[in-house]
């Protein structure tokens, strides 16, 4: 993340500098954005070149000519505003339940961003649209399936631009979609003239601009990788509590081990881990030698996701602050390339759904040394509070199932989605980067990963209630301690058999504020 950004305060657009922070501040906080100046400048200087280059009569790709398998058919100029809004009706062809609204808002402000680079050859008044539709909660309604990513989200941008884009001639019947606006789903038209901002009719290559990018992509990559760092410190949390509750032996998290191989990320978890639970009468209990892979091996495990996230943010950072559509417009040439060609975006969101994939897969593992009796170091079978109702009732038994089917799952997920390519128009476009299906993916395990900490955080505090039961003495580390009596202050111990559906959807809910991180990291501040 950019630590530097402030993601509270008003976003200024310029093409240069949209960070992931500010990509969630605006999606999900409804923070305002603002066009910048000398941006504006640059976006007319690209438009004023297109209508030089254009009167010249030489085939630009999407301009004076056709799209994709229509490539080599010349447009007249005169047809240049029917061609745009034809780019936009004949491709809003997507399908599936509708996007959440955060995703189309990071969408629309990545686009507005990409164009503000002031190499695309639209018009201000474009990125004015998007903005204002931004800062007044204009949202359309996207379809999620039938993007490839390739040619940029094609499907999910032209649904976009139908709702603030208008027919040249246009007629009251013309179809512009539909979008949310102050708690009702409204006609595209009708939302743009209620909440005051003016539809536009494109021109030039807008159509195209509009259209072109892997957008959808990266939005939904980008707020991945937000939640993906704050579950991985969720990770650190339910790990420690987990080692509290078996009595674990801290020699696996020595400093000294993890220096001799410096992998950064594993380095930090160790020593997160061992800052949560010093003061711990628990660990180091017994005289066992050493534990589980699931508890001994976490900085194994959760620390190559540390450092695989920090990469996939570059990667992200960078398309953020992309021009992404086709073709570019350099001084007085214009350049067709294949910047739309989601790649990196499919792969980045395939790295780090399998890092995340794994982080799921050893807190699964702990859930179960917690519930089993034979490896949770004398706690009752299935944590059932009262031992002697073991068998009458099941405990937390069904909890280990759902997180093993939410593993199940994340594992398929984790298959990579940028490896497989269908062509398109007629073979024109023959490699495709399936970069949405991968970021959709990615946005899937993290929801997962997020219940299966959950799961994980309930079943070590149930586990540790137990110990404190059996002997009032023990004492908890700084870290973890606030950690368990935030969940207390939250969820109360289960004494007997209930259904536990809301508890872990609850906490689910509760982990994307933040706050039990809070908590953890003021208690450590303060000792």
């Amino acid at each position: 993340m950019d630590s530097k950004t402030n993601p509270t305060a008003e976003v200024l657009i310029n093409g240069e500098s949209l960070s992931i922070d500010q990509v969630v501040a605006v999606a999900r906080n409804g923070i305002q954005t603002k066009f910048d100046k000398l941006a504006r400048t640059r976006v007319s200087e690209s438009e004023k070149k297109l209508q030089e280059i254009t009167s010249s009569e030489k085939p630009i790709y999407g301009v004076n000519t056709g799209l994709g398998f229509f490539a080599n058919r010349r447009i007249h100029r005169d047809h240049s505003p029917q061609l745009s809004r034809n780019l936009v009706l004949s491709h809003a062809v997507g399908l599936g339940d509708p996007y959440p609204e955060e995703v189309v808002r990071a969408a629309m402000l990545i686009r507005a961003n990409t164009l503000a680079k002031g190499f695309s050859g639209i018009r201000p008044v474009l990125i004015d649209t998007l903005l204002e539709m931004l800062n007044r909660r204009v949202t359309p309604l996207i379809p999620s399936q039938g993007s490839l990513g390739s040619s940029g989200d094609l499907a999910p941008l032209a649904h976009l631009a139908l709702v603030f884009c208008q027919d040249p001639e246009e007629s009251r019947d013309s179809p512009s979609g539909k979008a949310w606006y102050q708690g009702q789903l409204l006609n595209g038209g009708e939302a743009m003239q209620a909440s005051g901002i003016s539809r536009v009719i494109l021109r030039g290559k807008e159509g195209l601009a509009l259209i072109n990018g892997a957008t959808f992509a990266n939005a939904l990559a980008c707020l991945a990788s937000f939640d993906a760092a704050r579950l991985l410190h969720l990770a650190e949390i339910s790990t420690s509590l987990t080692l509290e509750a078996l009595l674990a032996v801290t020699s696996a998290f020595d400093p000294r081990l993890h220096q001799v191989r410096p992998h950064p990320g594993q380095i930090s978890v160790a020593s997160r881990i061992l800052e949560l639970i010093a003061g711990s009468t628990l660990v180091d209990s017994t005289d066992r030698v050493q534990d589980a892979y699931s508890l001994r091996c976490s900085p194994q495990v959760m620390g190559p996701a540390t450092d695989l996230l920090g990469f996939v943010n570059g990667i992200i950072n960078r398309e953020l602050n992309s021009a992404t559509d086709n073709p570019l417009l350099f001084d007085s040439v214009a350049l067709s390339g294949g910047n739309f060609h989601g790649e990196p975006i499919g792969l980045a969101s395939d790295y780090l759904k399998i890092a995340l994939a794994e982080v799921g897969a050893i807190s699964e593992r702990r859930i179960f040394r917690l519930t089993a009796d034979h490896t949770n170091e004398g706690l009752p079978p299935m944590l059932v509070m009262n031992p002697d109702h073991a068998g009458l009732e099941s405990g937390l038994m069904m909890l280990q199932y759902s997180a093993a089917s939410l593993v199940l799952e994340n594992q398929a997920l984790a298959s990579p989605a940028s490896v497989l390519s269908l062509p398109t128009s007629a073979g024109q476009e023959d490699h495709n980067a399936n970069a949405t299906m991968a970021a959709r993916q990615l946005s899937k395990v993290v929801r997962n990963l997020r219940q299966i900490l959950a799961i994980e955080l309930l079943t070590s505090a149930q586990a540790i209630t137990i110990r404190l039961q059996n002997n009032p003495q023990t004492k908890l580390g700084i870290g973890t301690m606030a950690a368990y009596q935030w969940i207390r202050s939250h969820f109360p111990p289960r004494e007997d058999d209930s259904p536990l559906s809301d508890d872990i959807l609850a906490m689910a809910e509760l982990l994307k504020s933040n706050k039990l991180v809070n908590a953890v990291d003021e208690a450590l501040r303060t000792g």
